[in-house]
């Protein structure tokens, strides 16, 4: 069990780790929309002190609001299309960027003292959910934040002077493209007394019989998808779902979101500068490219429960915590933590591979599935946060598994779930495919 001190820590870091985001930004860019859907960057400077003061402080505690405009103008910051309908249009309408950071100052010192005195008691289970719910937010908005500031022009970033560590030695080539993952079962969720924090959607444990499937070794690559690119695949009706080619032609989309035109050849849009695009690495798109492509291929995308079988699961029949086993996740296993900005060469990282020789199912990129985001059998809404998940429990957000370059390590667990629309573009997601026949697409 953390204690408050530990909480008080974690909350500090995560507040130094989102500053050091927003620092990356030239100011010109504080009132910009990176992305159509959500709301410019002010809102999230806001956003991320307002959901801890609505949360922990008033509602958990009981404690007076810090300024009740500025805890209502950033209480809400998720994707429904109509999200940003209700916020300020023009930038004279948002608060300055010195009183957005006021604002935070002083919420930061009213949640730090909250942790720290006689009224936060880390054995209550209310509040301590409501204390890890604002710690793992902050932290699933960091990544957020990471590619929304990708969808900004180079000329509005600057780099952190350390830059990345130097990448490890590549794993190579599969010695076979598909491994066998044998028939089994899958936990799907946990009981609610099995772990000190979840989100509602990971409650409670389910078990689901998974018939054996073949599954690729690595996920997908910019190589591998270019030769689907070339091909024409952007351009044949039969490989997309109705919503994935309407969104094609709407946006007129004929390559992956991530990479650029550049001369002749292609180029990766990397998070500061453009570069040759990386063949190795693996594709990041959306949804709808990933089914079209697993189509084009004559395979389709795994579910949820193939995804937990071939990361968690092992021949004898046990379920590891994580595809290596019980050890917790370092920079060995897999591309996650903000360790680097960008994805590294599928198998990079063979130490994390799972127990039937499957790389990278945990880092390098969020990993689509075909399973509609829902509750498992039992789901309730958590009541400190009810909204959560089952506002888009609406069969148009998709499940996605592992993390990403910019996931933190405290959200690496069998049970976490991520989930977007399927033609949502910007998530760091990539994906791999499984044979045509094993199971049935939905």
């Amino acid at each position: 069990m953390l204690t408050q001190r530990d909480f008080v820590e974690w909350y500090l870091a995560n507040r130094q780790r989102s500053r050091a985001l927003f620092d990356l930004l030239d100011p010109d860019a504080y009132f910009l929309k990176p992305i159509p859907l959500r709301n410019p960057v002010v809102f999230y400077e806001g956003h991320l002190p307002a959901f801890s003061t609505n949360t922990l402080l008033q509602k958990g505690l009981g404690r007076p609001p810090i300024d009740p405009h500025l805890d209502r103008l950033f209480a809400r910051g998720i994707d429904p299309a109509d999200e940003a309908s209700a916020r300020p249009r023009v930038p004279g309408a948002w608060p300055s960027r010195a009183e957005v950071a006021d604002y935070g100052r002083q919420v930061d010192n009213a949640v730090v003292a909250a942790l720290d005195s006689a009224d936060f008691d880390p054995g209550d289970r209310r509040l301590t959910e409501m204390a890890y719910a604002i710690l793992e937010h902050e932290a699933m908005h960091q990544e957020t934040l990471c590619y929304m500031w990708h969808e900004l022009a180079h000329r509005y970033k600057s780099p952190p002077p350390e830059g990345d560590p130097p990448a490890p030695a590549a794993g190579g080539a599969a010695a076979t493209p598909r491994v066998r993952v044998a028939a089994g079962t899958a936990t799907l969720g946990v009981a609610p007394t099995a772990i000190p924090f979840g989100w509602d959607n990971e409650f409670p444990a389910c078990r689901v019989a998974v018939p054996a499937f073949e599954i690729d070794v690595h996920n997908v690559s910019n190589g591998d998808f270019m030769a689907f690119v070339e091909a024409g695949g952007y351009r044949e009706r039969r490989w997309w779902s109705a919503e994935g080619w309407a969104w094609l032609q709407e946006k007129a989309i004929a390559h992956p979101h991530f990479w650029s035109h550049q001369g002749s050849g292609w180029a990766w849009r990397g998070m500061f500068a453009l570069r040759d695009l990386p063949l190795d690495w693996p594709v990041f798109v959306s949804h709808a490219e990933a089914a079209a492509y697993a189509r084009w291929k004559g395979a389709r995308l795994p579910s949820e429960a193939q995804y937990q079988r071939a990361a968690h699961g092992a021949p004898g029949g046990e379920e590891r915590r994580h595809p290596w086993g019980d050890a917790p996740p370092d920079a060995r296993r897999g591309n996650f933590d903000f360790a680097r900005w960008d994805p590294l060469p599928v198998g990079s990282c063979p130490a994390g591979a799972s127990a039937w020789g499957v790389h990278d199912l945990v880092g390098n990129g969020w990993e689509w599935t075909t399973t509609p985001f829902a509750g498992h059998p039992g789901f309730a809404p958590m009541a400190s946060y009810p909204e959560y998940s089952a506002d888009f429990f609406d069969g148009q957000h998709y499940v996605l598994k592992g993390a990403s370059p910019a996931t933190a390590a405290a959200l690496i667990r069998p049970t976490f779930r991520n989930w977007f629309r399927a033609t949502y573009p910007y998530v760091y997601a990539t994906f791999r495919t499984v044979g045509a026949s094993d199971g049935a697409e939905g």
